[in-house]
């Protein structure tokens, strides 16, 4: 189970001068098991800072969050998280990067390897599985940090900007793949996107954040089927209120 329960959350970051720059304020959200939900704000509003309490990598300064009715006081493997850098160690290979987790937890050798087989054979990358990552393109970079993450059976796998530095072509086959690797998991996904029309593409809901301090100003239902049609007329509408609350 994967849903997440963000009640009441703020987050300041005190300043050398004794001062405070407030990046979160009252943030109150509750995301359901298998959801796919998009975090989409002005430059600065704070989701990254959401996506890394969720994971445990940062402390609020007030609220909570919950996970399966569990406050999160700390990182956990059931929270996944993909960056946008690949965060891929460089002298391990695809099939060591992706069972790295599962090493850190104790699994013996041929679990960790076999899981991970798994894991890269999703993403389609199992004829690579002995690449480094400076073999690899920035997608299949990306891919490799997708399936270490997803090999550790998170319930909620967080997506900072995970596609942000990859060209528009590139882009738009990664969220096609993300997608069919969601229908697969069933994992509940957070994903944070300077992208209007991503959001719109991928999301169930659109979280919309205020300029900072962040909270949220709107939440968008997208009740359409997958795959969608960016260039459908209720597509660019969509698009072009979120546009118009964010800029």
């Amino acid at each position: 189970m994967g849903d997440v329960s963000i009640q009441g959350l703020g987050k300041a970051f005190p300043k050398d001068d004794g001062t405070v720059t407030q990046a979160l304020e009252d943030v109150t959200l509750k995301i359901e098991d298998e959801e796919f939900i998009c975090l989409v704000g002005p430059s600065g509003c704070g989701k990254t800072t959401l996506l890394r309490i969720i994971a445990g990598l940062e402390i609020p300064s007030t609220g909570s969050v919950a996970v399966d009715g569990h406050d999160v006081t700390g990182p956990d493997p059931k929270r996944g998280m993909v960056f946008q850098e690949y965060s891929l160690f460089p002298w391990r290979r695809v099939i060591d990067n992706v069972a790295f987790g599962l090493e850190m937890k104790g699994f013996k050798k041929d679990e960790c390897r076999r899981t991970a087989d798994h894991y890269i054979d999703m993403v389609g990358l199992s004829q690579f599985r002995d690449s480094y990552p400076y073999e690899l393109s920035g997608g299949m970079r990306q891919r490799v940090a997708i399936a270490r993450a997803l090999a550790n059976d998170p319930d909620v796998l967080l997506m900072d900007e995970p596609f942000g530095a990859l060209d528009a072509q590139t882009r738009n086959r990664m969220q096609k793949e993300l997608l069919s690797l969601w229908k697969e998991t069933k994992q509940t996904i957070i994903f944070v996107t300077h992208s209007v029309d991503e959001a719109v593409y991928l999301a169930d809901r659109i979280i919309v954040l205020t300029r900072r301090p962040g909270t949220i100003r709107e939440i968008i239902s997208i009740p359409w089927d997958r795959p969608r049609d960016r260039t459908n007329a209720e597509f660019a509408e969509v698009r072009r209120r979120v546009l118009e609350m964010i800029n």
